[in-house]
This record gives structure tokens, sequence and C-alpha cells, in this order.
């Protein structure tokens, strides 16, 4: 009896632990399908949107779809989402990232609120390579500008690591976001990859892009061509 008490509890385990695993990587797919969308709605505002020459000379973009839904939105929040960078050959396969913690610069009564980050230079690729870092002041984080007008007399070239923006109802804002946490998703790592490379080796291009990964990447590469050919149509 004891032995085959054994046998059934190994048995549901592995069935619990295969639940997990299939239920972990079908919500990681969803959300690779959710920051796609996002970057879809990017070229379809550019009255109010993010600038496109931003967006050409971003060296990262993260994006974490469905950061709150609903209730008074103030304090620490926390979301999931991905993250890929600029490589020799390309845009890197994502990486998995989790944000939380800090001040969340939102509002009252907001169903749905998508958050882009877009890493600006070399100091902010560094940081999001380090697999955990804090966002703060003093040049690392601010606020995007938003329309085609928006970038003249700024100085974020110079001196920001990151430009952070919120989407709801398909506008996009500016969206102040110190003392956030941004780290290593690992469970969508695994889910994803089957293991758990490090953020530096996956967003340098270091490692093998899943197919399951192509329909956001494949939103990046349209995005990105997109913002290229506006800038040099300027």
């Amino acid at each position: 009896m004891k032995i085959a008490s054994i046998v059934v509890a190994g048995a549901l385990a592995l069935a619990s632990a295969n639940v997990w695993a299939t239920s972990g990587r079908e919500a990681s797919v969803e959300r690779l399908q959710d920051a796609a969308e996002v970057l879809h709605s990017i070229q379809m505002t550019p009255d109010h949107g993010i600038p496109m020459s931003v967006l050409d000379d971003a060296k990262c973009i993260i994006v974490v779809p469905d950061l709150i839904k609903g209730g008074f939105v103030v304090g620490g929040k926390h979301g999931r989402g991905v993250a890929t960078c600029r490589t020799a050959t390309g845009w890197s396969a994502p990486a998995f990232v989790s944000v939380g913690g800090g001040s969340w610069g939102l509002q009252i009564g907001i169903e749905k609120v998508d958050l882009i980050m877009l890493v600006m230079n070399d100091r902010g690729v560094q940081h999001l390579l380090s697999s955990k870092f804090e966002l703060s002041g003093e040049g690392a984080v601010a606020a995007g500008p938003v329309g085609r007008q928006a970038v003249a007399g700024t100085d974020w070239k110079l001196n920001t690591e990151i430009l952070s923006y919120s989407r709801t109802k398909g506008l996009f804002a500016g969206l102040t976001l110190e003392g956030a946490v941004v780290q290593q998703d690992d469970d969508s790592t695994v889910a994803i990859y089957g293991h758990e490379p490090t953020f530096r080796k996956v967003l340098a291009g270091d490692v093998h892009t899943p197919e399951s990964t192509e329909v956001f990447l494949n939103a990046v590469r349209s995005a990105s061509a997109h913002a290229e050919e506006h800038s040099d149509n300027k």
C-alpha cells in the first residue's frame, strides 16, 4: 500500500508540474501576443503616440501589457512583459521581465494600462543587462515625449537612459516611473526557453529565438522599420 501511495503521489506531482508548465507557457505566449499588439498600435497613432525619431533611436524596447486593471491606481504596482535589444544581426530574442514597486504616475479608474520603456543609450542598456535594477531620477528614467513635434527642444538624447510611456484606450502618454524595479521573470523564461539563460545572454543575441516569440519580434521589426522610414523621409 505504501509503494502504491508513493507511486500515485508521484504521478499526481508530475501531472501538476505538467499542467503548471503548460499554463505558464500559454500565459507567456499570450503576453508576447499582447505586447505585439501594443507595438502595432504605435504605428497607428503618429500624432498622439511615441515619436518615430525616438523609437528609431531606441537601443532596447520593453513592453509590459496589461500592467494594471481597475482600482485606485497609486503606489507600488506589478506587471510582466518582454524586452528585446538591437544587436549586430537584428533584434535579440525576447527576455522576459517583471516590473514592480515604485510610484507610478497614473490616475484613478484606468481599466487597462500598457507600459512601454525605450532604452536610449549604452548606460541604460548596461543597467538592463544586469538582470535587476531600480529606475531612479537624475536622467535614468523620464516620461517620454509624445507626438510628431514633441521631441523639439528636449535633451533626452544626451541625458536620459530610459523613456517611459503608458498606453490606455489606444493613446500614449509619458509616464513617471521612478523607484520601479525591473528584473528577469524567471518563470516565463523557463516556460519559453526550457531553461534559464541570463538577461545578458538573451539580449546580447546569444540565444536562439523560439518560434513562439516571433509574433512579438515581427511587431518590433515592423515598428522599427516604420520608424526608420519616417526618420529617413524627414
